[in-house]
């Protein structure tokens, strides 16, 4: 009877643990949406560089970022938008198909994330303005799923000096 009742202990023990375990939230590997913006950023060719620049830059104070570094690149269709040194031309307002990638770097080397904006207004996640906003872990893991529409952003993207949520001249004149 006794060993039966430390059988039962031990497996209430192991359970439990099993069901701690489980239920710790961790981020989901990108499906949908999440998904076809995490490849879409992993992709660098024909991007062009914010003022033409790979260069990593420290995280500004506006930032709402935690990561110390980043840097940012646009797709053929959003680089229409930026002048003849590479920052965002004053009043633009992106056309459908931007692709906006904000590579944010947790140290010098290593990539911890992605920030990025899509103009697709036809997307069911897309915001009043068309974006759908992505925010992926360089795992692939999601840090803000896009079907939120950008909720977690739009505040600091929307301050002042914002060009179409976009605010890489204003912290990088």
């Amino acid at each position: 009877m006794k060993s039966n009742l430390v059988a039962v202990i031990v497996l209430m023990f192991f359970l439990g643990g099993i069901l701690t375990i489980s239920s710790c939230k961790k981020d989901e590997q990108a499906a949908g949406t999440d998904k076809e913006l995490y490849e879409m950023a992993k992709a660098t060719s024909g991007f062009t560089w914010f003022k033409h620049s790979s260069s990593l830059l420290n995280t500004s104070s506006g930032s709402g970022h935690p990561q110390a570094f980043l840097r940012t690149r646009y797709n053929a269709v959003a680089a229409t938008m930026l002048d003849s040194s590479g920052k965002i031309m004053t009043g633009a307002t992106f056309p459908e198909g931007s692709l906006i990638v904000k590579e944010l770097f947790d140290n010098a080397t290593t990539l911890g994330r992605y920030a990025m904006l899509y103009k697709n207004p036809g997307s069911s996640d897309a915001d009043a303005k068309g974006w759908v906003w992505g925010y992926i872990n360089a795992d692939g893991s999601v840090a803000e799923p896009a079907s939120n529409k950008g909720s977690a952003c739009i505040s600091c993207h929307s301050q002042a000096g914002n060009i179409d949520y976009m605010l890489m001249n204003k912290y990088f004149p």
